[in-house]
């Protein structure tokens, strides 16, 4: 309850405008070419995730999602490619420390926080980026040539689609 329309513009401005903008800006190179893989980040968050942290960023990533369904239709005659990741929880610097503070605040060993959070994935652990980078080189080889217009989960199995 506390965002305010400034931070709704400033997520929108980062997650949604700039996604379509740099896609719109590859998509003009690739057109004349004929071909392109274009991978968007986007997040569980915008499936509908239960844990996200905000309904600003959920609905800038949903964004995102649709974003990707939509382009993948209209550049598809001309071979390219569009899907976009969502990752799940991920192990980052920012999220490591975000941890540390709320196990403090809750007066819980880092070990016993990283536990919790690890206990609502299915397999039981969060993501390294090495994990959402696979992904996204998957998406850019040859054995991806035939998807197009999805959004892949890389979560864990927190979230069933």
């Amino acid at each position: 309850m506390e965002l305010t329309e400034a931070d709704w513009d400033r997520i929108h401005r980062v997650n949604a405008k700039g996604v379509f903008f740099c896609l719109q800006a590859v998509a003009r190179t690739m057109i004349p070419r004929r071909e392109g893989r274009i991978i968007n980040i986007a997040s569980i968050a915008g499936k509908g995730y239960a844990g996200t942290s905000n309904a600003a960023y959920a609905a800038s990533k949903g964004a995102v999602i649709s974003l990707t369904k939509t382009a993948a239709q209209q550049l598809g005659p001309h071979n390219i490619n569009v899907n976009s990741v969502c990752p799940g929880i991920t192990r980052t610097a920012l999220s490591d420390a975000n941890l540390s503070v709320r196990a403090k605040q809750e007066g819980l060993s880092l070990t016993a926080m990283e536990e919790r959070r690890n206990a609502v994935i299915p397999l039981r652990r969060a993501n390294d980026p090495e994990d959402i980078a696979a992904m996204v080189v998957f998406l850019a080889t040859p054995g991806a040539r035939n998807i197009s217009g999805q959004s892949l989960n890389v979560d864990g199995g927190i979230v069933p689609d």
